[in-house]
């Protein structure tokens, strides 16, 4: 009788064991839908969004990856290595900039998809690819945030010793960027 009750109960323990765990992967899916959610509309239309994310990544294809594309688009280090690349959007005041931020073993990096457009002192109109490059060591802190109005738009604020502020929004993973970009402030 008590192998059966045993049987049972092992059982048992075995179903709550997969349904935590079920229950945990659902969690993480629905995070990460909401995650790309966000991204599609934060870009000024959701169309042009999901095919400027598609020729993004298939440029990074093409180059051979996150890591060559790093090294071609900035100037480092010679034992420098790339930790970790995240689409997302840089806040600025003409509106958000898509791109990648790059975390690297010596800086964190953002470079815009596309060229950005704008007039020069001399009024004539220009257009470059958006970079903003700050040194892990210059970094001060680094602060996941929320909108009041609207809970699932979530931003990172990363702050530099010399009281410059970047926000960053539209996380494809927003919960890993916060944790690699909190590391690298913190030295890990």
């Amino acid at each position: 009788m008590d192998s059966k009750v045993d049987a049972k109960e092992n059982l048992r323990e075995k179903f709550d064991v997969v349904g935590r765990r079920f229950g945990e992967a659902a969690r993480k899916t629905e995070g990460i839908v909401g995650d790309i959610w966000q991204h599609l509309k934060t870009g000024p239309n959701i169309a042009d969004t999901a095919m400027g994310r598609i020729a993004q990544i298939s440029k990074v294809i093409a180059e051979g990856g996150y890591d060559k594309v790093f090294h071609q688009t900035f100037e480092c280090l010679p034992d420098e290595k790339l930790k970790k690349a995240y689409a997302c959007y840089l806040s600025t005041s003409h509106g958000p900039i898509m791109g990648v931020l790059y975390i690297s073993t010596a800086k964190i990096a953002f470079c815009s998809d596309s060229p950005v457009a704008y007039v020069t002192e001399d009024n004539k109109n220009q257009s470059s690819i958006y970079k903003v490059v700050v040194p892990v060591a210059q970094l001060r802190s680094v602060t996941p945030t929320a909108s009041q109005q609207n809970p699932a738009e979530r931003y990172i604020q990363v702050v530099s010793v010399d009281n410059h502020h970047f926000w960053f929004m539209g996380f494809v993973n927003y919960d890993g960027a916060v944790k690699s970009l909190q590391e690298a402030v913190h030295g890990v």
